[in-house]
């Protein structure tokens, strides 16, 4: 009878003699490893960005430069362009951006005709060049940088934040049908997309204080916890602080938060109207 254990033994010992006839060695010529290594990298895939440029400490006027970029060897979004073109091709290309996540609002800038935000803005995979500008009717720092001076003064002039002089021994609280109010205007990130594309802010930028600014307005006089509504809505009393808008509605279009600026006007001049 055959032992069991020793027919393993004897298969084990055969097993590396099997294999050793078995494995053949891999042969390649160095011309097709090298085709090989040029089929496996893809083709450029080359996108043109037409971007505004001005410097103010030359003589030389406004002008568009165009810079060709790889897509293959960049990210998706419209910052992640700039932010290559400055690295790799163009140092002095100035513009704004911090957080890269469309909370900051630092990189708002007009797109293809459209204000929003370069860190949300997908580019388009056509070869249809992008057009970047600054956003419009600013004063102009540099290049895609614009004054944010005004804008910030007409933000602090609504005094936005909460005003209550009462003795509180707890939090202020709120009903779940006041503290809903709020959503829609809590979330504006004061990137001014909005106001840059109503032609009333355009033209009354000095006295109208612009759909993002009466957003923020609102978004105080709408909070129960706040007892200084008459007093919002009599600073906002005289012809051109509120009603220089005429629902145009650009700036709920164009706004990169989804959030509805015109309707919160709206619900401005209502409340002014038992003032």
């Amino acid at each position: 009878a055959s032992d069991p254990h020793r027919a393993t033994h004897n298969m084990l010992r055969a097993l590396p003699a099997f294999v050793a006839q078995s494995v053949r060695p891999f042969r390649t010529s160095a011309p097709a490893f090298e085709n090989l290594k040029e089929s496996a990298e893809p083709k450029a895939n080359i996108k043109n960005f037409k971007i505004y440029r001005w410097d103010p400490e030359t003589n030389s006027k406004p002008r568009v430069q165009t810079y060709p970029v790889d897509l293959n060897k960049c990210g998706p979004m419209v910052l992640d362009a700039l932010i290559k073109i400055k690295n790799e091709q163009d140092t002095t290309l100035t513009f704004r951006r911090s957080c890269r996540e469309g909370i900051c609002g630092s990189c708002a800038m007009n797109i293809d005709g459209t204000n929003t935000l370069a860190c949300l803005c997908f580019i388009p995979k056509d070869a249809t060049p992008m057009k970047i500008y600054p956003l419009p009717h600013m004063y102009i720092i540099k290049d895609l940088v614009p004054d944010m001076n005004n804008f910030y003064d007409q933000h602090k002039y609504v005094q936005p934040w909460l005003q209550n002089n009462e003795p509180a021994e707890a939090e202020l609280l709120q009903t779940k049908d006041d503290r809903k109010k709020l959503d829609g205007l809590y979330e504006c990130i004061l990137c001014a997309c909005c106001s840059t594309s109503c032609p009333s802010y355009w033209w009354n930028s000095d006295k109208y204080l612009g759909p993002a600014v009466l957003l923020q307005a609102y978004r105080w006089i709408a909070d129960s916890r706040d007892k200084a509504k008459t007093q919002r809505l009599q600073d906002l009393q005289d012809d051109f602080k509120v009603y220089r808008c005429h629902t145009i509605m650009n700036c709920t279009k164009t706004c990169p938060k989804h959030l509805n600026p015109g309707k919160a006007i709206a619900e401005i001049k209502k409340e002014m109207l038992n003032v």
